[in-house]
């Protein structure tokens, strides 16, 4: 995802781990994205992001909570929605690296990787349980301490053995 902090939210939240922008239309959430901890706070201004924020905040009590947001379905290939299905499948607690999913949907680990940094969804798809070999490897497409942090937290958060 990119952290693009001009663009137009629907909602900007605080979270233990720093900033999530959510974007919304036609009564459906399109996106949420980490943002860093000094990202100006924006309240809700229709529905669905309040709906958003009561579930996100749920996770935040309970790891296991079930999402049941309507998201809109992305613009996405075929690939990547079948890597994010993947990613919906890892159970709560648990990790998979780049290589196991490469291997089980008969691709690289760098396409598995791009995958994930492109869901619209993080924590709803928990990209964030998708690690390296050895080590967290990357998170959102970015090279910001703040992301690895948000992934590290949210794999604490659920109880996942960190490498």
């Amino acid at each position: 995802m990119k952290k693009d902090v001009s663009r137009s939210y629907s909602a900007v939240i605080s979270v233990p781990f720093g900033r999530l922008g959510l974007c919304s239309s036609a009564g459906q959430l399109d996106e949420i994205v980490f943002l860093p901890h000094d990202a100006a706070l924006i309240p809700p201004c229709d529905t669905i992001s309040q709906d958003a924020i009561l579930q996100i905040n749920a996770y935040l009590e309970n790891p296991e909570h079930s999402f049941t947001l309507t998201c809109q379905q992305t613009q996405a290939s075929p690939f990547r929605r079948r890597v994010w299905d993947a990613i919906a499948a890892i159970p709560c607690g648990e990790t998979r690296t780049y290589g196991q999913l490469a291997q089980k949907l008969c691709s690289a680990p760098r396409a598995i990787g791009q995958a994930c940094g492109d869901n619209p969804f993080p924590i709803i798809v928990p990209c964030h349980r998708v690690t390296a070999q050895r080590g967290l490897g990357g998170f959102a497409h970015g090279a910001a301490d703040y992301l690895l942090e948000a992934k590290e937290w949210l794999l604490r958060h659920e109880g996942a053995r960190l490498l």
